[in-house]
């Protein structure tokens, strides 16, 4: 039979109430029975209550994390930061994919709102939605943390990785090299693009070697339908351009670029070379190995459990900016004439 409060008491030689006490940590104990206590359940093997914990807590035990997709495998290695944080805590995590749309990303977070969570995390949000009166009107309501986002709303921590110094980093790689004529290929409705795109422009304007023709946009970039349609998007576009590199604003859209390359004759990084962006964990098992920027997604994953969590215990505020770096592997260097 399942062991309860009731016995774990009578084990342990207290009141339910100090049992409560120890379960919920809303209270002082002296260590003496506290030590008591967790022995008594340890032996018992008694597991607390959830529905009647946050009954007498008076605040769920959940958090709400929505991400755009499960395919980019940027958005699991945040997870995996968000849970390993909230597993040294009292909460547990509730999942919601967006689809990339930004009507069933305000769905999502409505419906962690009906269930009463503590707080909602949004991974890279929706343009269209964050620019919204939505999420301004959400945080007066429960605490919310965005990660990779470039719009500030009072009351929202932000957890970012400095895609500004990403980008930069990136072309100076290819800059490194010899690289001139670089592409640069992203995705739709995404700050992390737009911020991308406005060094991209910025640099190459500053190095008089901006070409319209060369921003390359292959729509929703978070699906594993990405990889093949930049793919087919770059091969038939480059068929009148004579690109040395390309700069690609993820990992799936670079995996792409190799292969349209590939697919037309072209080596990598011989005559070509190519760097994507996040270095998810597929980066190292291409052939060749992806150049790319590490986003570094397991911290921004913790820091945004961190900020959480900081939002509800202490209801402050904060945003961070977590530096980025160049992963250099197979797919960059000098082309060989």
């Amino acid at each position: 039979m399942k062991a309860t409060i009731v016995d774990v008491a009578k084990e342990s030689g207290v009141s339910v109430a100090t049992v409560s006490r120890v379960v919920n940590g809303n209270y002082p104990v002296r260590e003496k029975t506290r030590l008591k206590v967790e022995n008594a359940i340890k032996k018992l093997e008694y597991v607390p209550n959830l529905q009647a914990r946050e009954l007498n807590t008076q605040r769920s035990s959940s958090i709400g994390v929505v991400v755009p997709s499960f395919d980019n495998m940027f958005f699991a290695q945040v997870l995996d930061g968000i849970e390993e944080r909230l597993r040294r805590s009292s909460y547990s995590l509730l999942l919601a994919c967006a689809q990339n749309d930004a009507a069933r990303e305000e769905e999502c977070v409505r419906d962690f709102i009906t269930r009463n969570v503590s707080g909602v995390i949004v991974v890279s949000p929706n343009t269209e939605t964050a620019v919204s009166e939505f999420y301004e009107n959400t945080a007066a309501r429960l605490p919310l943390v965005f990660v990779n986002s470039a719009r500030e709303l009072a009351g929202i921590s932000y957890v970012t990785s400095d895609q500004r110094g990403g980008a930069r980093a990136a072309l100076e790689h290819l800059f490194h090299y010899g690289h001139e004529r670089i592409l640069f290929v992203q995705g739709e409705n995404s700050d992390s693009y737009r911020i991308k795109e406005k060094v991209y422009r910025e640099i190459m304007r500053e190095r008089g070697a901006f070409h319209p023709e060369d921003i390359v946009n292959v729509g929703e970039g978070n699906r594993i339908e990405t990889v093949e349609n930049t793919m087919f998007i770059l091969m038939d576009m480059m068929q009148g351009l004579a690109p040395t590199a390309i700069f690609c604003c993820n990992d799936l859209m670079a995996m792409g670029a190799v292969n349209a390359c590939q697919r037309m004759g072209r080596r990598v990084p011989q005559d070509i070379s190519v760097i994507g962006y996040d270095n998810t964990a597929l980066s190292q098992y291409t052939a060749p190995k992806l150049t790319t920027i590490d986003q570094h997604m397991g911290d921004l994953g913790r820091e945004a459990a961190r900020l959480m969590l900081k939002q509800i215990e202490e209801n402050v505020t904060e945003n961070v900016m977590l530096a980025n770096t160049v992963v250099e592997r197979e797919t960059t260097g000098f082309r060989m004439e």
